[in-house]
């Protein structure tokens, strides 16, 4: 028997987070679930029965001390979901866009991913089948890309380049983006898909067998176009 595949997901104690670590739980992964808030973190995981960390995607320290953590506790990560977002703003057009919040949603969405990545580097290639999977959305497909919603949708742009940049250069781990839908969260608001069926997305490639597609853009198993 294998050993318990470990899985990291950030941004874990509500939406679409909250449910990968339940999926993965139930696909017998040994999940971490991190969060900013550590209360929050801690209330969730006890609830999924999961493992948890605090961590800030954007603080070097915060990121440093998860990586730490992990590596003492657990010796390798096998799946990183890069799931922590924020910002998604349709009440804003790029031709009058608050740069402020154009910048702090690419510090989290864009460069929080980059940071996450670097720093469980080492622990992803301690892993015999390593994942990263990278939580986009279509309104980052350059293919579809119209109006409205600046900040997210130019900051998920930027992390499916550093997606195609990462598979391109990460030989042997498979790293893709995922589109998980429209979905009813505290984020997407009402009127989405279930929730269950987003996350399955996400799970789908944070689980692909060996030999499985890398540096794709996926919804549901098939391909987005960039």
């Amino acid at each position: 028997m294998g050993e318990t595949p470990v899985a990291v997901v950030t941004g874990g104690n509500r939406g679409i987070g909250r449910e990968v670590c339940r999926q993965l739980v139930n696909l017998d992964h040994d999940v971490v679930l991190t969060a900013r808030d550590p209360a929050r973190a801690a209330a969730v995981a006890d609830q999924l029965g999961v493992d948890h960390h605090r961590l800030d995607v954007t603080d070097d320290g915060s990121v440093a001390r998860l990586a730490g953590y992990l590596g003492e506790r657990y010796g390798r990560v096998d799946v990183l979901v890069n799931n922590a977002a924020i910002h998604y703003d349709p009440w804003q057009h790029a031709s009058s866009a608050d740069l402020g919040v154009v910048r702090e949603a690419m510090e989290t969405n864009f460069y929080g991913p980059w940071r996450t990545v670097l720093a469980l580097l080492p622990l992803l290639r301690s892993s015999r089948r390593a994942r990263v999977v990278n939580v986009s959305s279509e309104a980052a497909s350059l293919a579809s890309m119209g109006g409205g919603t600046p900040a997210y949708g130019t900051s998920k742009a930027a992390l499916n380049a550093l997606t195609l940049m990462l598979a391109s250069e990460l030989r042997g781990i498979l790293v893709n983006a995922v589109c998980p839908g429209w979905v009813a969260t505290d984020m997407g608001g009402p009127g989405g898909r279930p929730v269950e069926h987003g996350a399955a997305s996400v799970v789908w490639a944070a689980t692909l067998p060996d030999g499985g597609p890398t540096g794709g853009f996926f919804r549901d198993g098939k391909r987005v176009p960039w």
